[in-house]
């Protein structure tokens, strides 16, 4: 993606089922868990860069030892610096030595994060401010262990603020007004609820407080505290936790929308936020990875038993198709498979739009994450080439030649790298026009390759969302190259509207679709519209949830999408370049061929899956036209 889009969260949560001395026997350290936690996460890393934290819970410590250890980081590297802050912990514990750390009775009675349970977790503050204050895993202590709650997670709620009103109508006080934080709350206070339900039935039965504890730790219900806890939770979410004595749990929102995988055998439980990441840390066959269901849990007792629970009655799956066409390692095999698709079903219109004039278009893409597009988009023009040959053939019939079948063999698609990302520029630069300059030079090209003024550079990126960086940097840079006619290709459709599930899309008037799809209403007159969509977004602002229509629709109606598509080209060209420009976006029907098992389309189409996204539709369109530059949720 050459826009500047922030990626989704990850987990990792991981559970040892056999004493520490175990692992140190069979490979050689006790140290096994950590080692695995390190790699799933720098495998992930990917999904955020904002900061990194990691929780070690030890089972069973004696009363007085700590059982709980916690490191964050949002430093520029933050996933090193926590496992740096983690090493140096060991390192500083009393008595230590390089042989007592080795020693898994020792360190699980003295060193901090020698444990059997952890949960890691890498984020992109959607929520919040950039403090180490919002960075995962996040805590509610207590002094009875099954009260202890730790939360991580990859997720984004709509309605915030009805959850935050409704813990306050408990009598709670919540320290901070964010997701994570209501989150947390929400869920511990149902947490607390459990915890005395069960103290009053235990009490009545005669046992004592100290036996009662155990009974607690024992008996709790981990399933029936997420199902009550989530009830009010409309959005995108997988929450990964775990409580003081022992028990863990991972829960999946009941669309599906963000994702999960486990893995789990007589060693170890393994969940993370793609499946990919766990083949290779655990060197594992796909077979063996499975994918959580939505409105389900894995939970996994203190004792080691798993489940996976119904928690929320699952609704149509609406599993993020962004997810596989840019944020998800390309290594997973199906998402590999689905970005070569959405590539390959581009070809038939970008043929048709270069009139099958092979000879005179070179085909390449730009940024790297679009790479694996790029290679479907090739393996479909040369079936489109081998179709228009076959043709040629048979139209030769008789006079068929050697010469004239060379001639017509010959012709195949050129395939070119044409940008090479030399840099990343920093944004020390003060003024715009510095800046806007050192960006135009982000990326190298290659001369030499295009005929000038003779070729059409075809260019593929994995989805366009601002065009910002289309119109500062790459349309100019691709210029250089002195071509006919530049053709823009993105294998994803058209981004209409915000995203409110975990990706940072939250504000209409980012999106060059909008954009464009507002100024053509001008151009042609239809000012009414934008108005009239207006009016009905502010009638409907004080409605629940549930009631809310997402009326911005009525913008994108008048108009194919090719014309939208027109326009945006018109709008992104720099004035200063000689060449044609063309952009062309996916569309929504092949998106849905390549993926045929994630629905989730709601940035393109305005079909959300939740109540809560009509609502942050509408009032990111309020937003707009008042001029406020603020987050709709």
């Amino acid at each position: 993606m050459s826009d500047q889009i922030k990626h989704e969260c990850g987990f990792v949560l991981i559970r040892l089922r056999k004493p520490l001395e175990y692992y140190k026997e069979k490979y050689g350290t006790w140290m096994y868990g950590l080692h695995k936690l390190y790699l799933l996460m720098e495998k992930q890393h990917n999904r955020g860069q904002d900061g990194a934290g990691v929780v070690s819970l030890k089972l069973d410590q004696q009363s007085g030892t700590k059982y709980l250890s916690r490191k964050r980081s949002n430093k520029q590297n933050p996933i090193q610096d926590v496992f740096k802050g983690i090493n140096d912990a060991m390192e500083k514990v009393d008595g230590c030595t390089t042989e007592l750390i080795k020693d898994p009775v020792w360190a699980k009675q003295n060193a901090p994060f020698c444990g059997e349970l952890y949960l890691g977790h890498l984020r992109y503050g959607t929520f919040g401010r950039a403090s180490i204050d919002y960075v995962h895993p996040v805590m509610r202590e207590n002094n009875w262990r099954s009260r202890n709650l730790v939360l991580a997670g990859n997720f984004n709620l709509t309605n915030v603020d009805e959850i935050f009103r409704n813990l306050e109508d408990l009598g709670q006080h919540p320290k901070d007004f964010t997701d994570t934080v209501t989150m947390l709350e929400n869920a511990g206070h149902f947490l607390d609820e459990e915890n005395q339900l069960l103290f009053r039935q235990y009490k009545n039965e005669g046992l004592s407080n100290r036996e009662i504890s155990s009974k607690i730790e024992a008996d709790l219900d981990v399933r029936k505290i997420l199902e009550r806890s989530s009830r009010r939770w409309d959005g995108g979410y997988v929450i990964a936790g775990m409580v003081g004595h022992g028990d863990a749990f991972v829960a999946r929102d009941p669309w599906g929308i963000r994702p999960a995988s486990y893995y789990m055998d007589d060693e170890i439980v393994v969940v993370a936020s793609e499946r990919a990441v766990i083949q290779t840390a655990m060197n594992v066959a796909i077979r063996d990875v499975q994918e959580l269901k939505p409105g389900h849990a894995l939970i996994v007792k203190k004792n080691g038993e798993v489940n996976e629970e119904l928690v929320r009655v699952p609704q149509e799956r609406k599993s993020c198709s962004f997810e596989r066409i840019y944020f998800s390692r390309g290594s997973d095999k199906y998402i590999y498979q689905e970005r070569k698709m959405l590539g390959k079903l581009l070809a038939p219109t970008l043929l048709n739009m270069v009139n099958n004039n092979l000879e005179k278009t070179v085909f390449s893409y730009i940024p790297n994450t679009a790479e694996t597009a790029f290679y479907g988009m090739i393996d479909g023009v040369r079936e489109e080439c081998d179709k228009i040959k076959i043709d040629q053939i048979k139209a030769l019939g008789d006079s068929l030649t050697d010469e004239k079948l060379e001639k017509i063999m010959k012709v195949e698609p050129r395939v070119e790298k044409m940008a090479i990302k030399d840099v990343k520029m920093r944004t020390f630069i003060a003024d715009d026009e510095s800046r806007d300059d050192l960006v135009a030079h982000v990326y190298d090209v290659t001369y030499g390759v295009v005929k000038n003024q003779e070729d059409t550079l075809v260019v593929i990126d994995d989805s366009i969302v601002r065009g910002t960086t289309l119109k500062k940097s790459i349309l100019r840079i691709l210029d250089r190259l002195h071509p006919k006619k530049i053709i823009i290709v993105s294998s994803a459709p058209q981004i209409r509207y915000p995203d409110c599930y975990g990706i940072d899309m939250a504000k209409l008037g980012d999106f060059c679709a909008f954009r464009a799809a507002i100024e053509l209403l001008k151009d042609r007159g239809m000012q009414s519209v934008i108005d009239d969509v207006y009016k009905k977004c502010k009638e409907q602002q004080n409605l629940p949830k549930e009631e809310i229509v997402n009326y911005v629709r009525e913008i994108y109606q008048p108009f194919k999408a090719q014309e939208v598509s027109d326009k945006i080209a018109e709008m992104l060209r720099p004035e200063d370049i000689d060449a044609e420009v063309s952009i062309v976006y996916q569309s929504i029907e092949n998106l849905h061929k390549a993926c045929p098992n994630d629905k989730g389309d709601w940035y393109f189409t305005g079909n959300y899956p939740t109540p809560g996204g009509n609502k942050v539709v509408n009032t990111s369109y309020i937003n707009f036209i008042e001029g406020r530059n603020a987050r709709a949720y």
